[in-house]
């Protein structure tokens, strides 16, 4: 049996939003990361094909705070006469505040052999991918490095913080049930085509949601 390789990192900020597909033009959110969301923090600090990223579970490491939150959106999703005359239109959401969460993913080989000249290098000299990966991501993630900035859901959600794992209590109070989340958003981990899945019945016990068994690739 091979050796399972983690990595984890702490993150928080002032606002941050986990779209619920079911809430329509005026956004809601999860109390805690979709799968892929959570996915897309870690990429966000290390992107490396060859390595898949599975999240697998997230602790809630601040109280949750919902708020009304509106914003003036000028983007491509605006109606045609809006575009043209360039005008916006306010957006409301249901966002959280002051949010902090620790988030825990394990390392697999992704299953892929036609991966660019660089990566395929590197595999070369390399005898454990996921070993490798993860050395470098503790490093990147001590030193403050980023493959692109991470965010809070909306680009606009910066985090105030997101690094090594701290001492921040677990908010033990927080039990939730959730019938319904995102679990992937591609066919693939890298390369792959839109193919959403969703995960059914989870659970946050004592400030802690487990994603379940991942979705076969």
């Amino acid at each position: 049996m091979s050796k399972v390789y983690e990595v984890c990192l702490e993150i928080a900020g002032p606002t941050a939003i986990w779209t619920r597909p079911d809430t329509g033009d005026s956004p809601g959110t999860y109390p805690v990361p979709t799968r892929s969301a959570a996915k897309g923090i870690f990429e966000a600090i290390l992107w490396n094909p060859a390595v898949e990223i599975v999240p697998s579970r997230v602790e809630i490491c601040a109280p949750l705070v919902y708020h009304h939150y509106a914003t003036n959106y000028g983007g491509p999703l605006r109606k045609s006469d809006q575009i043209r005359g360039g005008n916006n239109y306010q957006l409301f959401a249901t966002v959280l505040l002051n949010v902090r969460y620790r988030l825990h993913a394990d390392l697999n080989p992704a299953p892929r052999s036609d991966f660019p000249p660089k990566i395929r290098q590197w595999l070369e000299r390399t005898r454990s991918p996921c070993h490798a990966f993860r050395d470098i991501f503790e490093r990147r993630l001590k030193r403050g490095q980023c493959y692109y900035v991470p965010s809070l859901g909306w680009r606009e959600f910066v985090p105030s913080y997101v690094g090594e794992p701290q001492n921040t209590p677990t908010q033990t109070d927080i039990n939730l049930s959730l019938s319904s989340m995102p679990d992937r958003m591609f066919s693939k981990p890298a390369y792959g085509k839109h193919a959403l899945a969703y995960a059914q019945g989870l659970v946050v016990k004592a400030g802690v949601l487990h994603y379940g068994v991942r979705h076969a690739e």
